[in-house]
């Protein structure tokens, strides 16, 4: 009741109001191009690359597009470009030393911004050749019939799809800026949302175990949303003291408080830049001439191009906590605890201010993080555990090439159950923010 109160209350605030009416109008739109297909697709091609890839790539590839490799439109490459080209800068900038002092001076954060868009325009242009292909390789039939071999057509369709992929950044900016949320986050949560209810329908009607197939995809999805919310919102808070200071007649100071570390301080990051990752194996396979069956291309196209086996998920497994820990030590070193504490004449008690509280911030933060990293690495591989107690039980229940059980799991996957949940909590967040400004009691109680 109190969170139907607090929404009322913001729907009530004229600009707040503005806010999520903009937010919605710029989904809307992005709905719109999602339909808007490519010239020269084949749609009899696409549909049946669609029905036997739902669980690999092709999956991946519409939740990252907020939903538009369905119809393979002019934003079919969505936001990933942005995605990894962002990822490429975050590992470049603690071992470029001109790139971390970049980040550190006045505005440096706005250049390598602007370096990021620049970076996502020839990624976008790669991922398009390498997407049209890999779908053909996948489909069986090319997905654009002529590309490649008709120069004009080849540049209009990359032309087309990059424009698209830097159009849909833009709106996504345009969310962040004047909206509700973080505006990349909200359409990549929208696509999964809106697909869900037909992935839903789908795995009920074309399953011979029906039941048993809803009843995995409420549990799962009961299980992962409460263990999520309990390691997002987890909290380990280490008490600081301040020093007393007196000043005249007055004395300042000698409060106690406690700096709050999340077990999972950076949400669903981790598995975006994950899921962009562990695509770009095949995508770069698909880039050359495709070698016989059981060749080394085969083998990559096969493990991370419908996302089944071994080496897959254990890569999943890997990239998601290896992008957890390496976001929390990022952020723990952003934010300059220990020497914040020691400016403002505050100490951990034990602890000597300075290099040993940093340390000890540091070794703290790694201990919750193991916990939140390795959370994070089972619910991302949530679809290959499923699957594979699907197949010991009932090895002959397949649907499009998975378990029947394995796409009960990926009518919203793991991932994509964290990003669902973390999106909503961080809006919700922002929303408490504004009723708060305003003196009205928030969603977060």
């Amino acid at each position: 009741m109190q969170a139907l109160e607090a929404l009322r209350n913001a729907w009530r605030l004229p600009d707040v109001r503005n806010k999520l009416l903009f937010t919605g109008l710029i989904l809307i739109i992005y709905q719109f191009a999602a339909h808007v297909p490519v010239i020269g697709v084949d749609r009899t091609a696409l549909q049946s690359l669609l029905e036997g890839q739902a669980g690999g790539i092709v999956g991946v590839l519409n939740l990252l597009s907020g939903g538009a490799v369905k119809n393979f439109s002019v934003i079919a490459m969505g936001v990933y470009p942005y995605i990894t080209a962002s990822i490429i800068f975050q590992l470049l900038t603690p071992i470029i030393p001109s790139l971390e002092a970049l980040q550190r001076e006045p505005g440096g954060q706005e250049k390598i911004q602007r370096y990021t868009y620049y970076l996502a325009i020839p990624m976008a242009i790669l991922q398009a050749v390498g997407q049209i292909q890999i779908f053909g390789q996948l489909g069986g039939a090319p997905i654009i019939p002529g590309f490649g071999s008709d120069l004009l057509l080849t540049i209009t369709v990359i032309a087309t799809m990059t424009a698209g992929t830097m159009f849909a950044i833009w709106l996504g900016d345009l969310i962040t800026e004047q909206g509700i949320g973080n505006g990349l986050s909200i359409i990549i949560f929208s696509g999964i949302v809106a697909s869900a209810p037909t992935n839903l329908v789908q795995l009920l009607t074309t399953s011979t175990q029906p039941i048993f197939n809803l009843i995995v995809f409420v549990v799962i999805t009961l299980v992962s949303v409460v263990g999520i919310v309990v390691i997002q919102e987890g909290i380990r808070r280490i008490p600081v003291q301040y020093g007393k200071r007196v000043r005249g007649r007055k004395q300042y100071g000698g409060a106690s408080t406690h700096i709050p570390l999340r077990v999972n301080p950076v949400g669903m990051i981790p598995l975006i830049f994950s899921q962009s990752i562990i695509t770009f194996p095949a995508i770069i396979v698909s880039l050359f001439p495709p070698g016989g069956p059981g060749s080394f291309g085969d083998q990559i196209t096969q493990a991370f191009g419908n996302h089944q086996g071994l080496a897959y998920w254990g890569t999943f497994f890997i990239l998601t906590v290896g992008f957890t820990f390496f976001y929390s030590e990022t952020m723990v070193a952003n934010q300059n605890l220990a020497e914040n504490l020691q400016r403002q004449g505050g100490f951990i008690p034990g602890i000597r201010p300075g290099k040993r509280t940093q340390e000890y911030i540091v070794r703290v933060t790694r201990r919750i993080t193991l916990v939140g990293a390795m959370f994070l690495g089972i619910i991302a591989i949530i679809p290959g555990i499923v699957d594979l107690l699907n197949r010991t039980l009932f090895p002959t229940e397949t649907v499009g090439g998975a378990s029947s059980a394995t796409n009960a799991a990926l009518v919203l996957s793991g991932s994509g159950l964290i990003i669902v949940v973390g999106v909503v909590i961080d809006t919700l967040r922002q929303l408490e923010a504004q009723l708060v400004m305003r003196n009205y009691e928030g969603f977060m109680r």
